[in-house]
């Protein structure tokens, strides 16, 4: 089985590609969601969190208030450094557990956003990066996350620029152009992979 990773900038188009890879009938995986589920309410995660950040980043129910959060970690990379270090070990070992229970298969996806930033591209016999522009992406943080033009700088200084992803990828998929044309895309890079296998 080939383990590949697919990542890429914020909002360069990797949930859309790992949507579309899943409508091959590629197994998938999203390590965002792991991560949210890391640091659900009464996980070790979530209590170090609190402990690391303190209670303004809890919200009255005993949940994570990822907007507080945020607003801390993207403004400071030693917070930002801190937080990774709780969470990325335990979606890493979760995305390894998921690759080890997989049933046989050509080709498994994971979709990892920081792979490059935290060191992991090496656990992977392929690595896909989304790209477009900064200046696209940072249309799309305004437009479809409603984040101010600060906020959205903020977002993308806090990972490495796309073209240094790109120029580490074996596969890229620039998402700059229409939906059919990334589709397209797709599709070709999932052929190889197969043939790949």
């Amino acid at each position: 089985m080939l383990r590949v990773a697919l990542t890429g900038g914020i909002a360069t188009g990797k949930s859309y590609c790992l949507s579309k890879f899943a409508s091959f009938g590629v197994p998938v995986l999203d390590a965002d969601k792991l991560a949210r589920e890391a640091v659900v309410p009464g996980s070790p995660a979530l209590a170090a969190v609190a402990a690391r950040f303190g209670p303004t980043v809890m919200r009255a129910d005993g949940s994570l208030d990822r907007a507080a959060l945020g607003r801390i970690v993207f403004s400071d990379r030693a917070a930002r450094a801190d937080l990774e270090a709780i969470v990325h070990p335990e979606v890493y070992h979760r995305i390894s557990e998921w690759f080890a229970s997989m049933p046989k298969t050509r080709v498994a996806i994971a979709d990892v956003p920081l792979l490059f930033e935290t060191g992991h591209n090496h656990d992977f016999d392929r690595v896909i990066v989304t790209a477009c522009t900064p200046a696209e992406q940072m249309r799309r943080l305004i437009t479809r996350d409603g984040l101010s033009e600060a906020d959205a700088r903020a977002r993308l200084n806090a990972q490495w620029p796309i073209e240094e992803k790109v120029a580490r990828g074996d596969y890229i998929i620039r998402t700059d152009g229409t939906l059919a044309d990334t589709d397209v895309q797709v599709k070709k890079i999932y052929e190889m992979l197969i043939v790949d296998f």
